[in-house]
Parts: C-alpha cells; sequence; structure tokens
C-alpha cells in the first residue's frame, strides 16, 4: 500500500493516503479460525430522503466482467465467473435532484461461500479507485471474510472508471511527476517566491481541469458529504438494509461523514488509518510531515541493522544521507534505464517517501538507495515510483488519483489564516520534516487559487444513534498519525480502537493475526475487541 499525495507543486492540496494492492511486496493474509458469520442486523428500517426515490429505486444491472482489467466486460464464452460490474446513476447535485446525473462504477467479487451480505471497500486518496483495489483483495483480504461477503468495490464521484475529474494527459502527468519545467523550490527559497509558485501553479492545474473534464460543474460537486450519500443509494441498489464497510485513510472520513448523515443505516464500519474530521488543511500537513520524517527515521534504523545498507553510522547521519542524496540528486539526476527519464529529484523524493507507507517493502527501498548512491543509476528508485504512483509499463496511468485529490480536498477543506499564517504554518512544517516539508506546505493557498471553495466545516463526527465503529489505528503511520485513530474513535458515540504497533500506512491486510482476527469478528459478527486491544507488530511484518 502506498498513498497518493500532492508531491508536485501543481499538486499541493493535501497528501492524505491510499491503499494501492500493487505492493513491492506483499503479505498474505490466508484462512484463520474465526466466528461464525451472521447477516448484519439494521438499527432500523432505512428510509429512502424525499425526492430520490427514483435514484433509491432503480434497478441495477450486474454484467460479468474481467478480474484484472476494472469494467471491461468478461468474454461470453468465459461464463459467469467471480467478478461483476454495475453503474448507478446518482444526481450531480444533490441540491437538484431533477438536474444533471452522474454514474458511478461499481465491481463486485462474489463471496467463495454463502453470503451474508455487501461489503463495500474504499482505498483512500481522496482520488483511490476501489474498482482497482477490490481486484486484488485475494490473499489481502482473510479468506474468512472473502467467504462471507460479497466484497463490493467502488469508485467515488470524480474518481477513475465513475463519472471523473480529468486533467492532465499520461505525457504531462510524467512531466509533473519529474519536475519538469518547475523551479528550483527548496527549504530556503523566499517564502513570498515559494507562494507565487504554489498558487501560479494550482491556478494552471485547475484551468487545465475545467477544460479537460468533460461533466460540466463536476468540480463543485466532488466533495465528501455528496459521495457519503451517493454511497447510501449503493447500499439501497444492492439490497442491503444496513451499510458494512471497510475503510481505509481518506476511506474513513468517507465512512464516518455516511455515519454522521445516515447514523440509522449503520452496520458494521471499519475506519483503518483514521483522519480527524476537526483538522484544518494546515494541520493535517504539519501531522503529515512530523510522521513522514519519523518514518524515515525508523527506515533509517532498520536499514543501519541489516545488511546493504548504503547509510552508514547512527540514524542522524543516515537521515542526512538521505537528505545529501536528495540534494544531490536535484542539481544533477541520476540515469535510468530509460534513457528518456532520469532520476529527478522529484521522483527520488517521492519513491522514498511512498516506501515509509509500506514497512514491508524497505528492503526494496534500501536496494534501490544503494544503487542509487553507489552507482549512479536510479532504476530501481525510478520503477518504485513508478509502480506506486499507478504508472504501467507502457507510460500509461490506472486512474486519476494524482488528478482528483485535489479536486475532492479542495471542497472539504475550507480556505482557512492568511499568508502571514501560513507562512509561518511553513516554517513549522519545513522544521518539522527537513527531508518532505516543503513539498507539504501552502495547502490554503492551494485551495485558494484552485477556485473551488469548500462549504464544509470542520468539525467532530459523533454519528449519533449509529450502530458501533470499529476505528484501527497503526502507533508509526506516517500518512494518518496514530492520534488521528484516537480522536475519530472517542468523537464518535459508540467508537471503539483498535491499535497495531507497528509501522507504516493502516493495518488490516498487512499487520498479521492479532489485527486480522480481530477485525473479521466485527465484520463477520459484529464481535468488538476487548476495550483498549493492541497488537503487536513489527517493523518488516
Amino acid at each position: 500500500m502506498s498513498i497518493l499525495r500532492s508531491r508536485s507543486r501543481a499538486r499541493r492540496a493535501l497528501a492524505t493516503a491510499v491503499v494501492l494492492l500493487i505492493a513491492l511486496a506483499t503479505a498474505s493474509c490466508g484462512s484463520r479460525p474465526t466466528v461464525t458469520p451472521t447477516p448484519v442486523a439494521a438499527g432500523g428500517q432505512a428510509t429512502t430522503p424525499a425526492g430520490l426515490e427514483r435514484f433509491y429505486n432503480q434497478e441495477i444491472s450486474w454484467y460479468p466482467c474481467e478480474e484484472k482489467s476494472g469494467m471491461q466486460e468478461a468474454d461470453a464464452a468465459a461464463g459467469s465467473g467471480t467478478y461483476s460490474c454495475a453503474r448507478v446513476t446518482v444526481p450531480l447535485s444533490y441540491d437538484e435532484p431533477d438536474g444533471a446525473t452522474i454514474e458511478l462504477a461499481l465491481k463486485r467479487r462474489t463471496a467463495d461461500g454463502t453470503s451474508i451480505g455487501s461489503l463495500f471497500i474504499d482505498p483512500g486518496g481522496p482520488g483511490g479507485s476501489g474498482v482497482n483495489l477490490v481486484e486484488g483483495v485475494k490473499g489481502y483480504f482473510s479468506d474468512d471474510l472473502l467467504k462471507s461477503y460479497d466484497v463490493v468495490g467502488f469508485d467515488p464521484r470524480g474518481v477513475s472508471s465513475s463519472t471523473a475529474v480529468e486533467c492532465l494527459t499520461d505525457a504531462e502527468l510524467d512531466a509533473e511527476r519529474s519536475g519538469e519545467g518547475e523551479k528550483q523550490i527548496t527549504n530556503k527559497t523566499p517564502a513570498d517566491e515559494a507562494r507565487a509558485d504554489v498558487a501560479e501553479r494550482a491556478t494552471e492545474l485547475e484551468g487545465k481541469c475545467e477544460t479537460a473534464t468533460t461533466t460540466q460543474g463536476l468540480l463543485d460537486h466532488v466533495d465528501t458529504i455528496s459521495a457519503a450519500r451517493d454511497l447510501d443509494i449503493l447500499r439501497a441498489v444492492v439490497g442491503d438494509g444496513a451499510l458494512s464497510y471497510l475503510g481505509y485513510s481518506y476511506g474513513t472520513f468517507l465512512g464516518a461523514t455516511y455515519a454522521e448523515l445516515f447514523p440509522g443505516n449503520v452496520g458494521r464500519l471499519v475506519l483503518d488509518g483514521a483522519i480527524d474530521p476537526t483538522l484544518t488543511a494546515g494541520q493535517v500537513a504539519l501531522g503529515q510531515a512530523q510522521g513522514f520524517e519519523n518514518a524515515l527515521r525508523s527506515y533509517v534504523e532498520d536499514c543501519q541493522s541489516g545488511q546493504g545498507c548504503p547509510l552508514t553510522g547512527d540514524v542522524d547521519s543516515g537521515v542526512k544521507q538521505v537528505q545529501d542524496f536528495l540534494d544531490r540528486v536535484r542539481t544533477l539526476p541520476l540515469r535510468t534505464s530509460d534513457s528518456r527519464r532520469p532520476l529527478t529529484y522529484p521522483l527520488a523524493q517521492d519513491a522514498i517517501l511512498r516506501v515509509m507507507y509500506q514497512s514491508e517493502s524497505w528492503s526494496v527501498l534500501t536496494q534501490g538507495l544503494a544503487q542509487a548512491m553507489n552507482q549512479d543509476d536510479g532504476s530501481t528508485l525510478l520503477r518504485i515510483s513508478d509502480r506506486l504512483s499507478s504508472r504501467n509499463d507502457d507510460g500509461t496511468y490506472k486512474g486519476n488519483g494524482s488528478e482528483a485529490i485535489n479536486a475532492i480536498n479542495c471542497l472539504d477543506y475550507p480556505v482557512t489564516g492568511d499568508t502571514a499564517s501560513w507562512d509561518a504554518e511553513a516554517g513549522e512544517i519545513k522544521a518539522a520534516s527537513p527531508t518532505f516539508g516543503e513539498a507539504l506546505v501552502y495547502s490554503d493557498l492551494f485551495c485558494q487559487s484552485w477556485g473551488h471553495e469548500s462549504s464544509r466545516s470542520r468539525d467532530p463526527i459523533h454519528a449519533s444513534g449509529a450502530a458501533p465503529i470499529l476505528v484501527v489505528g497503526t502507533t508509526g503511520d506516517p500518512a494518518t498519525p496514530y492520534p488521528w485513530s484516537q480522536a475519530l474513535a472517542s468523537q464518535l458515540d459508540d467508537g471503539h480502537l483498535l491499535t497495531w504497533d507497528g509501522n507504516g500506512h493502516t493495518a488490516y491486510g498487512r499487520a498479521g493475526d492479532c489485527i486480522t482476527r480481530a477485525v473479521d469478528a466485527y465484520l463477520l459478527a459484529g464481535q468488538l475487541p476487548e476495550e483498549g486491544k493492541t497488537c503487536a507488530g513489527s517493523k518488516s511484518k
């Protein structure tokens, strides 16, 4: 798993996270003894909001689709398989339900045994594709979970196979990721120059998105409240009286928002790697800056304890060597196996940062750093950045996460502060993370320049009247720091915190048996772990 983040100055909004099942090294959950699965009992009779009857009552038409090819229809000769796909119509604006409509893409993996209902999943981002996520759940989710649930991946509005935000061609995205044509903005760049660069690039990118997005008005309607209302329609059209849901990272914000809007429709919700809904954009960036730098230190310590590590001395020395390497690449990009694509500073920084989210792949980063620092060859680091950015070998990209993230975040986070407070905040962020901080500053300025204003306030989410909700937090999570999971669990009227004492982003699917058994018991039978339960982990498993 990794994150889709705003590395480029043209994608500066927020660096929340997404689960991508394209990890360089993955762990399989397999089969484990659990509880007897029981269907979810709805807290009450789900009602249809007035004026939305035609959306809630629409007939959904499933068709067989390919396992690994998104929404592509399967060959008729293959017959009915494990995967089926459908599209559901929802209003563009819930304030005008009789107006324009958009489509949402669903991909369902049929239960291997007797189904107790649907389990909706969201990988995060914002901008992550649930359609892509569901394709990789075999070997990631437990066998017990896959036997008992029809797992439904969906692309939220604005994302990938649903009616999507479009901004850049594949070639333009390559250029963005490599920093082609960008000014050299560093921690030492004067604040006025850095601000001007952020504002200019946000305005430029928004213009490209407005031009390339074919659905008029979509950029004003990809907020999370609308996506949560979409999710209730999806629950209804698949025939579930209550929502069972597993959301990672940003997906926790979507799930918590759903619970706030539709508490009576909450079945079993697992929110893994939680977002604290009270935080401003700047507070999110600062928390992540601290998380990134702490994760780097944990990685360096792990690297130095093993074989083949190019980082010598103590942890402080190792971190300084990483920073010096990045500074060197800033002025002298490294050759790679692709003569057209040298390893530039943004690509090198991106590779290092992204692997911080999956401690099980730290050994691959060590190989890449050793190759780059000892042989002046950036091939492995480029491969890491490409794979964790959903870039295919042919140069195309899977999904539109790099484009959707800004559109969604800027509708979810109202602009706060002013130039003086933004400069002070930028100083805090860069002090907290000398290695990565420059990529995380001026989130509010970005959204101000983006021009599509948020109407949402950043308030606690209580979900009063909802069934119990399980929040999972990882102590060494850099993208959604552990205090955020603690905060959300305490805000929810019936929130329960499960802790993994480990490294990397999120827990279920990568943290081992203890987390798997606890989450499975809740999703399969509604059995919550004991209060304060902590599962032990390690840096690599």
